[in-house]
């Protein structure tokens, strides 16, 4: 396994890490045996960075990785946790809560369930405009000074809060979607981030599937996340899914999965950025880590940047809602570049 940092102060970890919210959450069902199957592949591979959220199944996903990591040393992983989204019984999103008290009171929970005295990095799931960032920035500060933290981590936020939230305390990484059809974070908040020594955890690299060449316009309209996606309906769809047929040709010609080829191309973009990729079933684990021994050329990257330009993807990444809750995507504050 190769290994890249977590940042300039974070922590060494796997160049590829594992997703593990579609254990629990969003994607459909999950089959619970095959998923700590997967999670025990993983950890088996040499990954080391396992990405959850204390809302992921409403705690669901924590008390999973808890049982997988069982018997095994706490010290050769490290856990991301993200917090504050709410939501009801019934599933529903009902906003954030980043307040202080609330930080301390998540961490609180996550630890019980996870089974473990500390996080190793905690992060909010997204900015909350009620609360500065620096007050819920300063709360984790206070987690890492009573031992139950080790790093700090941020989602989905642009340059002007990465600036506020490390001037309070230094950010590991910063978790956002990054892949060949979502680049709206190259102009701005990249290089801010690179500015200031934080590492980029890149969810989505296979576009939730889209992109992973498993993906058919026969599942249009599955009950999932997926199903209120605009990438994943209509003529949105026929567009993405031709881009992924140019990424297919360029793919066999490495002899390659087209998976493996998008992540690689994620890799390729700088020793700073780690995948996450969110694979329920080992096959696709094993599929996705076989990217870690594709090198890419300079060549290569331009006829991936030609057959799939970030402007041809058709469709936001996620629905109009949902758009509006990320501080990563507002104009004038942050990069919002095509496809983003």
């Amino acid at each position: 396994m190769l290994h890249r940092k977590l940042g300039r102060n974070g922590p060494e970890v796997s160049a590829i890490g594992l997703g593990c919210m579609g254990m629990s959450d969003l994607y459909g069902p999950a089959d619970r045996a095959e998923s700590l199957a997967t999670l025990r592949a993983a950890l088996d591979a040499g990954v080391t960075l396992l990405d959850t959220g204390d809302f992921y199944g409403m705690g669901h996903n924590e008390l999973l990785l808890r049982e997988a990591l069982a018997g095994r040393d706490p010290g050769s992983v490290s856990v991301s946790v993200k917090f504050g989204a709410l939501r009801d019984p019934d599933g529903a999103w009902l906003g954030m809560d980043c307040r202080p008290a609330a930080v301390k009171n998540f961490a609180a929970y996550s630890l019980r369930r996870l089974g473990r005295d500390h996080i190793d990095i905690l992060r909010p799931a997204r900015l909350d405009p009620a609360v500065p960032i620096e007050d819920t920035i300063g709360a984790i500060a206070d987690l890492i000074e009573a031992g139950h933290v080790r790093f700090i981590g941020l989602s989905e936020v642009g340059p002007e809060t990465i600036r506020r939230a490390h001037s309070v305390h230094p950010i590991a990484d910063l978790q956002i979607e990054y892949s060949l059809i979502s680049r709206g974070i190259e102009a701005e908040i990249l290089p801010t981030c690179r500015e200031l020594g934080i590492a980029i955890t890149a969810y989505g690299v296979l576009s939730r599937g889209l992109i992973s060449g498993h993906w058919s316009s026969a599942r249009e309209g599955e009950r999932d996340f997926r199903g209120s996606s605009p990438r994943f309906t209509g003529e949105n769809l026929a567009r993405n899914l031709a881009l992924v047929e140019r990424l297919r040709s360029i793919a066999d010609g490495f002899g390659a999965s087209v998976a493996q080829v998008a992540i690689a191309w994620v890799l390729a973009r700088g020793t700073d950025i780690i995948p996450l990729v969110g694979a329920r079933r080992r096959d696709r684990l094993e599929e996705s880590l076989g990217a870690l021994d594709l090198a890419l050329s300079e060549a290569d990257l331009a006829a991936l940047a030609e057959a799939v330009p970030a402007e041809a993807v058709g469709g936001a990444r996620y629905a109009e809602a949902l758009m509006a809750h990320l501080d990563s995507e507002r104009r004038g504050a942050a990069s919002h570049a095509q496809g983003g």
